[in-house]
């Protein structure tokens, strides 16, 4: 079964940091596999934050570029989200997601809340 298990999230003041975390199961977690954090704020729709492409590049939304970095560890099948210099209007909840052979899959989600 696959499963992707996201943790990391949690209340910060502005101006701080978080790491999100994305455990995936190793039969999707390739190199050509697209892999992606999403956010959804409150009313509003599911917005790309962060990808890495098929071919291994690094994506980034406007609102985070420079303030938020994608990376993983191929060891522990780990995908990461760090968010610094984090503002309010980054409040949501994140959600890990994987392209692979056709399929798409999507993490539980894990809430972030930015605020004084």
């Amino acid at each position: 079964q696959v499963q992707l298990v996201e943790s990391g999230g949690g209340l910060v003041q502005p101006g701080g940091s978080l790491r999100l975390s994305c455990v995936v199961s190793q039969s999707i977690f390739s190199r050509h596999a697209v892999m992606a954090w999403y956010r959804q704020a409150p009313g509003k729709e599911r917005e790309l934050v962060a990808s890495f492409t098929s071919g291994g590049s690094r994506t980034y939304a406007d609102s985070v570029r420079g303030r938020f970095t994608i990376s993983r560890d191929t060891t522990t099948n780990t995908l990461y989200l760090i968010m610094n210099s984090l503002q309010p209007e980054d409040t949501g909840v994140y959600y890990c997601h994987v392209q692979y052979r056709g399929s798409v899959y999507w993490g539980q989600g894990t809430q972030v809340t930015v605020s004084s």
